[in-house]
């Protein structure tokens, strides 16, 4: 059971607290909105109706996009899995970055198994972005369909060369599924950066409640469906509808999750991005600062990263630091983080590391009391000074 005076210092896994706008979006649903949007033509769906297409609206500006190109998921794993079968599911060669949630990770091992579909995992250099890019290119093969690689690490916030590896998909006519879980919200990610698949929650940057997600396309490349269902379009046929974006849309929508993700969208858009992120960073950095003097080791240091700070505690597991952190009334996030090959990309094996993330909504005090904690409680863990 979460402690009541707990500090959320995992605002990567989701965002709380949540904006009171969002919480009265969802109660004003919950209340009010009671119809099936798009399944009927009645009052009530039509009413539900009119208030998700304006949040489809509002999330298809936010990212760039035509709305007729912003399809609504359960989270950013069906997002990914989404794109990437639907690009992939009858076979072709597929890129992927060595940092890789497991979101995108395990539906290509999938593919590789299953669907002949055939994988190579490019390296990323934080320091040398045309080697990365390059080592792209070398990669290429005239099968490849897809480059699958995430905005920004889930686990240290590395920024990944999304533009550039963007405009080296557009040149050569192959698909750019990007991950933008970690980068929305906090990045002005947008499918002008040569992006044909943004995949994104709801519930973190975008401060939406869970069970949102987003799948924006460029409209450049039609997907295979891999759910089929109730559309609310073209009923009358036993084939999946063609339209989008019903097509990628089987079944009864999270009416007031989606309400409260347009409420969190509007949040971001008031506060702008380039505020939330300066913010995060600031508290970042002054973590980042404390974490050295305690001779914490931080990783991912000087790298331009998204509000993240991956660091381990000497003669502790990252799960015993997180558990620890737990007691005394902070949430952190410690392990593997669903991302293997991030792990391994970064060298922190089985031992994993602990993420502190921040949101609008920390403070620069709740920063100073978690440092005192760890000075003052974690002593005996941490090397003599």
């Amino acid at each position: 059971m979460e402690k009541k005076n707990t500090v959320n210092f995992d605002n990567s896994a989701g965002t709380h607290p949540k904006p009171e706008s969002v919480r009265q979006a969802v109660a004003y649903a919950m209340r009010e909105l009671g119809g099936n949007p798009g399944r009927g033509g009645h009052q009530l769906s039509m009413a539900a109706a009119e208030r998700i297409y304006a949040v489809r609206k509002s999330a298809a500006e936010f990212f760039g996009a035509e709305i007729e190109n912003a399809a609504f998921t359960p989270n950013c794993t069906y997002a990914l899995n989404m794109a990437i079968k639907g690009l992939m599911q009858f076979g072709g060669h597929i890129i992927i970055s060595g940092w890789e949630h497991n979101s995108a990770s395990r539906p290509v091992y999938a593919l590789t198994r299953n669907n002949g579909v055939k994988c190579s995992v490019c390296e990323i250099y934080p320091d040398d972005v045309q080697r990365t890019i390059e080592g792209i290119r070398r990669l290429i093969r005239r099968d490849t369909l897809c480059v699958c690689c995430m905005a920004a690490s889930n686990v240290t916030g590395r920024i990944m060369p999304y533009h550039e590896i963007g405009e080296l998909c557009r040149q050569r006519g192959i698909a750019f599924v990007c991950d933008c879980a970690q980068a929305a919200g906090v990045l002005p990610v947008s499918i002008k950066d040569g992006i044909s698949f943004i995949c994104t929650s709801g519930q973190k940057g975008l401060y939406g409640p869970t069970g949102t997600g987003l799948l924006i396309s460029s409209g450049e490349f039609a997907l295979s469906t891999i759910i089929e269902g109730g559309t609310g379009a073209t009923s009358g046929e036993l084939t999946q509808t063609p339209h989008m974006p019903e097509k990628l849309e089987s079944g009864t929508l999270n009416t007031a999750g989606l309400i409260g993700l347009g409420a969190g969208i509007d949040f971001v858009k008031k506060h702008g991005i380039g505020n939330i992120r300066r913010h995060e960073q600031s508290l970042c950095k002054m973590f980042e600062d404390g974490l050295k003097k305690l001779g914490a080791e931080v990783y991912d240091i000087g790298c331009d990263r998204v509000p993240i700070v991956a660091f381990n505690l000497k003669g502790r597991t990252s799960e015993e630091t997180a558990s620890a952190l737990n007691k005394g009334g902070f949430a952190l996030r410690g392990g593997m983080h669903c991302a293997a090959l991030a792990h391994e990309s970064l060298g922190t094996g089985r031992r994993g590391a602990v993420r502190f993330s921040p949101s609008a909504f920390n403070s620069a005090g709740q920063v100073s009391k978690l440092l005192r904690y760890i000075g003052n409680s974690l002593t005996d863990f941490m090397p003599d000074q």
